[in-house]
């Protein structure tokens, strides 16, 4: 279904829509944004509904709603031949597919059109000679690629780029004569708002940046080398904010409005995305960029940044070989996926991995690899696919190790099954604070499983399918460093006991000031982990001397 709107000074504008509520007005919020007078910022409302009879209603501004000709206050049963008229803009509600043209007016012009001016007015200059000519820029541009009926659907991103800067390279110039702009900034941004990510193409291109955080139209926030600062840059309005969110969600099939007003999703380097709208935003749309490295990360590279040391990077690997199950815990934003990426990478190339994830961000190289990732419903509230039943699924499918982006619910009991019935070597990730919240979080996401199990049957399944905790966390600094590895060693009464075998024993510097690099040692407490005990008494060839204290460290962990 699309919104197919008619305005005499700058074309037609083909808006893609699912079912649900849409405002029409001046205001920020609006899908179909109006500026002539008398219209009022939530002009009229358009309810549109699955079975082709959609509603109209007036809210009493003076301009007026027209349906065939006539002023309406309410208006039912609305269809394709129906023509809403508001000031000078005629609209149609369209059913069925769009054609290519159709589709490029609706990619380019819909959301894109309507952010350039804003763009470029927050980014170059906010005079109103430079909106009008982005504007006038986007609508040569989809006029164009409507008369030239380009197959838009077929083309590549630097395909598409290529012949948008061919139709606007002779317009640009005198464009940006008129606006008092450069003509490669302004071709820049109309290029950016049309076919990109708008004001988050250059925080996209900084490879210094971790994190970004849209809190709201005129708020970004980054994240650099761990730390928060405020960017330069900024959307002009919510609008322009919602057409960026609408490109990065629309190609993964995934929908965002009133009725479901959070989506998960991801950029097509693999960051990560969440999108909050209102209601539930109350001062305007957040958008959170979790982005990784274009730099493969490697376990020396770890090593390198001082995340641990070369004894727990030895001892780390030789868990993953020798199939242990390993859980990372650490709290938001501590590189608990990172450290995952790391742990996977060592996995022997013959064996069989699945990865399992809600927005598919680990990435590692393995031969025999298959990544699923979990479907949210439709619209009608049906077709969700949850980790639980891709954890379930992945049984069937003949793994050696199961990888589990993390466990926050009721796939926590099958994944400790899965660990304790021949499904050795499988990793995940958990958010908690230490290695012994932890165990307390595992007990309750196993109790949301709906299974009825006592306490004491929980934490003996645990205790026989965790094997290593390696906890990670961020310092004020912003430095992520791995600050436990501790082995689960059994249960004894009620309580499961765990050992530490490596520990980061921080300086002051590293415990509270922001303004200094954190430091301290890492430390081997001594305790010689039970596998490989019974590895040594087997024969086998172990290196107890990583578990021997070097001098200084009975100092530092007391």
């Amino acid at each position: 279904m699309y919104l197919r709107v008619a305005r005499k000074s700058r074309g037609v504008e083909m808006l893609s829509v699912t079912p649900g509520r849409y405002w029409i007005g001046s205001g920020s919020d609006c899908l179909v944004h109006l500026d002539g007078p008398g219209v009022g910022s939530r002009h009229a409302r358009l309810d549109l509904n699955e079975n082709g009879k959609h509603g109209l209603v007036d809210f009493g501004s003076p301009a007026g709603t027209r349906v065939n000709g006539e002023r309406v206050v309410i208006a039912g049963s609305l269809g394709e031949r129906d023509l809403i008229s508001i000031d000078e803009v005629e609209i149609r509600i369209l059913q069925g597919a769009m054609s290519p043209a159709q589709a490029a007016v609706s990619t380019i012009g819909s959301a894109a059109a309507a952010t350039s001016g804003e763009a470029i007015a927050s980014s170059t200059t906010a005079s109103p000679a430079a909106l009008l000519a982005a504007r006038r820029l986007h609508d040569r541009l989809i006029s164009e690629l409507d008369l030239r009926r380009q197959d838009v659907a077929s083309m590549s991103d630097v395909a598409l780029r290529e012949v948008a800067t061919l139709i606007l390279e002779p317009l640009v110039e005198a464009e940006a004569a008129d606006a008092g702009l450069a003509a490669p900034a302004l071709l820049r941004s109309v290029l950016d708002e049309a076919l990109g990510l708008g004001p988050l193409e250059s925080l996209l291109a900084d490879d210094d940046v971790r994190e970004i955080m849209v809190n709201g139209a005129s708020t970004i926030f980054v994240e650099r080398a761990g730390r928060l600062e405020r960017a330069t840059v900024s959307f002009s309005g919510e609008l322009a904010l919602r057409g960026v969110v609408e490109r990065i969600v629309s190609p993964l099939g995934r929908r965002i409005d009133e009725a479901s007003p959070m989506v998960d999703a991801r950029l097509p380097d693999g960051s990560r995305v969440n999108v909050v709208i209102p209601p539930l935003a109350v001062h305007g749309t957040c958008v959170t960029i979790r982005r990784f490295g274009r730099q493969w990360i490697t376990a020396e590279d770890l090593v390198r940044h001082g995340s641990l040391d070369a004894r727990m990077l030895e001892f780390l690997a030789v868990c993953v070989r020798d199939r242990r199950n390993v859980l990372v815990s650490g709290g938001t934003g501590s590189g608990k996926t990172t450290l995952l990426n790391v742990l996977s990478s060592l996995i022997p190339p013959r064996e069989r991995v699945i990865t399992i994830e809600d927005a598919a961000e680990l990435a590692f190289r393995h031969p025999n690899l298959v990544s699923l990732e979990t479907r949210p419903r439709n619209i009608e509230g049906r077709g969700e696919v949850s980790i639980r039943d891709l954890v379930r699924n992945a049984l069937r499918m003949r793994p050696d190790r199961i990888v589990v982006g993390e466990c926050r619910g009721g796939e926590t009991l099958d994944m400790l099954q899965a660990m304790n019935t021949g499904h050795d070597g499988s990793l995940s990730t958990v958010h908690a604070n230490s290695p012994r919240e932890l165990l307390s979080r595992l007990e309750v996401m196993v109790l949301m499983s709906g299974v009825e199990l006592p306490i004491s049957a929980i934490r003996e399944q645990i205790a026989g399918s965790v094997h290593i905790v390696v906890h990670q966390a961020r310092f004020p600094c912003g430095a992520r460093r791995i600050t436990r590895i501790t082995e689960i060693t059994g249960v004894v009464g009620d309580t499961i006991q765990m050992q530490d075998i490596f520990r980061f024993s921080a300086t002051a510097a590293a415990a509270g000031d922001v303004d200094e690099v954190s430091g301290g040692r890492f430390i081997a407490t001594g305790h010689i982990p039970q596998f490989y005990e019974r590895r040594a008494r087997a024969g086998g060839s172990v290196d107890l001397s990583l578990f021997t204290p070097e001098l200084g460290d009975n100092a530092a962990a007391a």
